[in-house]
């Protein structure tokens, strides 16, 4: 039986939970939670989970190689479970996209991001599907890799990624149980984008 692979980028350790960077872990923990599973086992220096929904297998992953080297991790899942390319997804935030809008696609450009990089140069492809979260560009003269390190600055932008993780998870969720197109036409909102990269 075929098996889908969800993974959510972000860098291990308590000093980045809140950071915007962790953006795809926080997803993958929400999908974990709506499938009654913890991604607390360990496999290829990452943090995984297994299980099945319907007739459908998934594999929620969490790297914990940092941001940098995420495509190892999926690359050993990929090639240990024999998984199709067209049943992974990729789930990270973006500084190109407004606060409260994701966006899904089929494939794309790294877009400066380095987890999505990485993925992209150990597959050898950039047709991988991505869930992307937005986080709001940086302010002008603020170092990027500072700001995606941080937290949200007010409670109003927490409740909004509060808001966004679960409309996240449930496009997630809409193409494990269906297809990227039909998570595509149901879930990409519009938004202000400050890149036509992708």
């Amino acid at each position: 039986m075929a098996r889908k692979l969800i993974v959510g980028l972000g860098n291990p350790g308590a000093n980045y939970k809140n950071t915007k960077h962790n953006a795809g872990f926080w997803v993958v923990e929400a999908i974990a939670k709506e499938l009654d599973v913890s991604v607390n086992q360990r496999k290829f220096n990452s943090l995984w989970a297994q299980g099945k929904i319907d007739n459908i297998s998934f594999i929620l992953v969490k790297p914990l190689t940092y941001m940098n080297l995420s495509g190892n991790a999926v690359r050993n899942f990929i090639d240990y479970f024999k998984i199709d390319l067209s049943d992974v997804l990729i789930i990270f935030d973006d500084v190109h996209l407004k606060l409260g809008t994701i966006r899904i696609r089929k494939f794309g450009s790294a877009g400066g991001h380095n987890g999505l990089r990485s993925i992209i140069k150990d597959l050898g492809t950039s047709e991988v599907s991505r869930l992307r979260f937005g986080v709001n560009a940086a302010m002008p003269g603020v170092d990027l890799a500072k700001y995606v390190l941080s937290g949200f600055s007010n409670k109003e932008d927490e409740q909004i990624a509060k808001v966004t993780v679960e409309q996240a998870k449930n496009a997630a969720m809409s193409w494990l149980e269906n297809d990227i197109n039909f998570a595509m036409n149901k879930f990409n909102t519009k938004g202000r984008e400050n890149s036509d990269d992708e």
